[in-house]
């Protein structure tokens, strides 16, 4: 509908472009202003009239066009308001949702074309945690509005298993395990450690200088500590694997900063002879870049290590070179901005064309209400902790509800529930803002809520059980107020698909899926859809229909699975 209003008001040749128009379309507070209004005050310095007088015009034009699947324009005040045929639009947008689906929506008038997704980059020194999750959804949630859009998405995780928050680990395994092994999940067994370390050095500061040294031998090949690294690497590896399989991540490849971050050196070093970058006294190798308005970056350390910048250089070409990328995305939280404008800056000098097509997709951070969480601490929300407190959560209701359910069955509905609730509760909080989570609190299961989507879903497909009718062969002889709001809710979802698209951002989806569900379930309250006459009960019954596929689809975008029953 928004298109039809952008043609007609193009053609009026107005001095503004389609999607300055566009954004310009109003939805009214009110549906008895219309169900669309276009406000003319931008068009008051070209025209040199009066907003009020232009909205006149403009709707007297219009008027003279008969505008297909608009009841009428009026002008009231400065907006031209547009009030649609509730029957034409409300039949348009149900044969096309059962038409296309799960491809209602899809859009690929502005794909990249081969893009790809890096997330979520961990340690190897501690399992994963709340802030891992955060990044796993928003990560999640934007490949698949890319894919959506016609893009061919290839998502990545880097793991950084060296440097010397590593090692801080493996010498506190030394001090302390003495051969021990796991005797619980094996990535918590290993960040135990890190813990550790962070407590015993502040008892005995030398640590640090040992685990140092720890760092240099490890690049030096020995091969007890090359030995004592594969041994715990491979703990955090295979917990930190499970807890993705858990969270429903898989990836399409995995890179290695210990196989990886010698190249990245090379790098540095042919920098250095091409005067890209400088050698300081003590032996270090930086790039200065203060006339670009940022500082001096070490490449690498005085005693000839690695840094992280090291690795992600040689990280970036190695991508490029692997899939011939039109695009690649860094999820990284917003702490870490000034690092990408450096990186894609010193890669840019280096001369790679590539640089040109990274983005630093900034997200907000997750603390708790006592402040950031920190993992050498041991002030974090492991991610398994916070999936069995969820998942029990959702047990507990669901015996309450069901008490015929299978155990097994209970298990994998109390999941889905938890996945939901998490995974929603990440991301319906503006991803570029800092959140602060409090795990003492438990997930609601009403309201603005992962459950509560899932609910409506199931609540949906329990009305079409019950029914026989085609889902396609309805006819409409009145729509009620409660039924058009939530057909153009419907309708919405393509624009709202296009902006997350457009601005990188999945919570747009997550606040949408929202409102569809509040509409959907105020029309279920006010229209009756088992009992209705013939020809009302047909459009009622597509009408659910439309509402199951189209949150659905919003729900698969932010990572969410369904249920059909609850």
């Amino acid at each position: 509908m928004k298109e039809i209003i952008v043609k007609v008001l193009t053609d009026l040749k107005l001095g503004l472009d389609k999607q300055k128009i566009f954004d310009l379309i109003e939805t009214p507070p009110n549906s008895e202003m219309g169900d669309f209004a276009f406000p003319c005050f931008s068009l008051a310095k070209e025209m040199k009239k009066n907003p009020v007088e232009i909205a006149k015009e403009l709707s007297k034009k219009i008027n003279e066009k008969k505008l297909n699947n608009f009841e009428k324009i009026i002008a009231t005040g400065p907006y031209l308001n547009f009030f649609a045929d509730k029957k034409k639009f409300s039949e348009n947008i149900l044969k096309e949702v059962l038409k296309t689906k799960e491809k209602f929506g899809f859009n690929s008038e502005n794909k990249i074309g081969k893009v790809m997704t890096e997330f979520p980059s961990p340690n190897t020194n501690k399992p994963l945690h709340l802030g891992h999750l955060r990044n796993m959804t928003i990560g999640e949630s934007m490949s698949r509005i890319l894919e959506f859009n016609g893009n061919q998405i290839f998502r990545v995780n880097s793991i950084n298993d060296r440097g010397i928050h590593i090692c801080k680990s493996m010498l506190a395994y030394l001090l302390f395990g003495k051969n021990k092994k796991p005797d619980k999940k094996s990535d918590h067994f290993v960040g135990d450690f890190y813990v550790m370390f962070a407590k015993a050095v502040k008892e005995k500061p030398e640590l640090e200088k040992e685990a140092q040294d720890m760092l240099v031998k490890w690049e030096g090949g020995d091969k007890n500590i090359l030995a004592l690294w594969k041994k715990m690497n491979k703990w955090a590896l295979d917990g930190q694997d499970e807890t993705y399989k858990r969270f429903g991540i898989k990836f399409d490849k995995t890179y290695y900063e210990s196989k990886v971050y010698t190249k990245g050196k090379d790098i540095v070093l042919d920098g250095l002879k091409k005067g890209i970058f400088k050698k300081k006294d003590d032996g270090a190798i930086v790039i200065d870049l203060k006339d670009e308005g940022l500082d001096e970056k070490v490449l690498l350390r005085s005693d000839g290590t690695s840094v992280y910048i090291t690795y992600d250089l040689s990280l970036a070409k190695l991508k490029d070179d692997d899939f011939k990328l039109d695009g690649s995305i860094y999820v990284v939280g917003n702490e870490q901005e000034y690092y990408f404008k450096v990186l894609f800056l010193v890669l840019k000098k280096l001369g790679f064309k590539f640089a040109d097509h990274l983005k630093h997709l900034s997200y907000g951070m997750v603390e708790l209400p006592e402040g950031k969480m920190k993992s050498r601490e041991g002030t974090v929300v492991d991610a398994d902790d916070l999936i069995d407190e969820v998942m029990k959560l959702s047990e507990e209701d669901l015996k309450e509800r069901y008490k015929d359910l299978s155990k097994k069955e209970i298990e994998n509905r109390a999941l889905k529930i938890a996945l939901a609730a998490i995974k929603y509760k990440l991301v319906r909080v503006d991803i570029f803002k800092n959140m602060v989570f409090d795990p003492k609190e438990s997930v609601s299961f009403e309201g603005d809520t992962g459950p509560y989507l899932l609910y409506s879903y199931a609540r949906a497909n329990s009305i079409l059980k019950k029914t026989k009718n085609k889902k396609n062969d309805f006819q409409i002889d009145k729509v009620e107020k409660s039924e058009f709001e939530l057909i153009k809710k419907i309708n919405e979802f393509q624009n709202v698909v296009k902006e997350s698209y457009e601005k990188y951002n999945p919570s747009l989806v997550a606040h949408y899926s929202y409102g569809l569900a509040q509409l959907f379930n105020e029309f279920y309250h006010a229209c009756s859809v088992i009992d209705a006459e013939k020809n009302c009960k047909e459009f009622r019954i597509a009408l659910v229909e439309a509402f199951k596929i189209t949150l659905k689809n919003s729900l698969n975008l932010l990572g969410i699975d369904v249920l059909e029953e609850m």
